[in-house]
């Protein structure tokens, strides 16, 4: 925004103490000057003298004093107030430089203001923990263009060496390539539906209207019934009524996600899933809980992450295609919801998320 040039912050401040300084010091010498007259009325001559001739004799002598006094007071304020004014600018200025490596992409610059509590190192303060957030989400980004740079590539790379060999072999039967390319055709589209689900999830441009959480469960796990058969898990499902507010889309890709997670990365056969909605402290909670191998602690705070599927998952024949769980989360956050993840001692994972209670 261009706007026009103005005076500093800090040669405000002086002027503004200075003059302050200045009015102060006139209404002084105004105040001593009338007591003078008065002193000078009453003690030493009648009336009709002293409305003439004494009360001038007295000002002119009084004149050449307080003018010295006014310009030493003028000095005196502008030094003074010039220093104080940048004393108490000085961390404004150190948030200033912050801000500008900021804009020239150094966000590994801190403040760290020293000292007491004040409303200079309180602003300090919210500006570090933004830089911090800020260079965090930035390093997120960065590694999720490029996970899915290296994941779009895979199946465009597969592709075309599966019509280089097409190519090189006319002989070939191409029924099989066909296939092949197919499936891996078919595994980039789901991608990238993913990737955009994720990126609406991240942006919450979506409208929102009044839901039944328990409602899209049960239509969930009745579409990947058959799944769970033809895999061998039980799928079992209760709850009750749990009413809240978003997008019945999103919160049906939400709850689907979390039911075929739980189902291809469970037991290869006799596994479990319990699905489960509540009403919990004024909170719609959904758990997932699934039978599986025991997972350390350490992997399963990374799940969330885009394409973090796990060491031993990730060539499972239903790993997808990392992003199920960081679609969770993204929706979760989105309807201002929350995502936990647990591991089972007994192996598997209990996956809780927690939504605001329609009022």
């Amino acid at each position: 925004m261009d706007r026009a040039a103005g005076l500093s912050v800090r040669l405000k401040l002086t002027l503004s103490y200075a003059g302050f300084l200045m009015v102060a010091g006139a209404l002084l010498l105004t105040a001593v000057g009338i007591f003078l007259l008065g002193y000078q009325r009453i003690g030493f001559a009648p009336t009709d003298v002293v409305l003439s001739q004494p009360g001038r004799v007295l000002i002119r002598a009084f004149a050449p004093t307080a003018a010295i006094l006014m310009v030493c007071l003028l000095v005196f304020g502008l030094v003074g107030g010039w220093l104080l004014a940048g004393r108490m600018l000085a961390p404004l200025t150190r948030i200033t430089d912050a801000a500008r490596l900021a804009t020239n992409a150094s966000l590994s610059h801190r403040i760290r203001l020293e000292g007491r509590n004040d409303e200079f190192r309180e602003l300090a303060d919210v500006f570090d923990t933004m830089l911090a957030r800020l260079e965090a989400h930035v390093a997120e980004q960065r590694r999720f263009a490029a996970n899915a740079s290296h994941e779009l590539r895979t199946p465009l790379a597969i592709t075309r060496a599966l019509l280089d060999v097409a190519r090189s072999d006319p002989d070939r039967d191409t029924g099989e390539l066909v296939d092949r390319i197919a499936h891996v055709n078919t595994r980039a589209i789901d991608l990238i539906e993913a990737l955009l689900m994720l990126s609406r999830a991240d942006r919450g441009a979506f409208a929102r209207e009044s839901v039944d959480l328990s409602l899209l469960v049960e239509e969930a796990t009745e579409t990947l019934l058959p799944l769970a058969e033809k895999r061998g898990v039980t799928l079992e499902a209760f709850g009750e009524l749990t009413p809240t507010v978003g997008s019945p889309a999103l919160l049906l890709q939400l709850a689907s996600n979390l039911v075929h997670n739980a189902i291809v990365h469970n037991r290869p056969e006799q596994g479990t899933v319990w699905v489960t909605t509540s009403v919990e402290d004024q909170a719609v909670v959904l758990t997932v809980v699934n039978t599986g191998e025991k997972l350390a602690a350490e992997l399963v705070s990374t799940l969330t992450e885009p394409f973090q599927r796990g060491t031993e998952r990730i060539h499972s024949d239903h790993a997808g295609v990392g992003l199920g769980l960081a679609i969770v989360k993204s929706i979760a956050q989105a309807h201002s919801g929350t995502l936990t993840l647990e591991p089972r001692p007994a192996g598997g994972l209990r996956i809780t998320v927690t939504l605001p209670l329609r009022g």
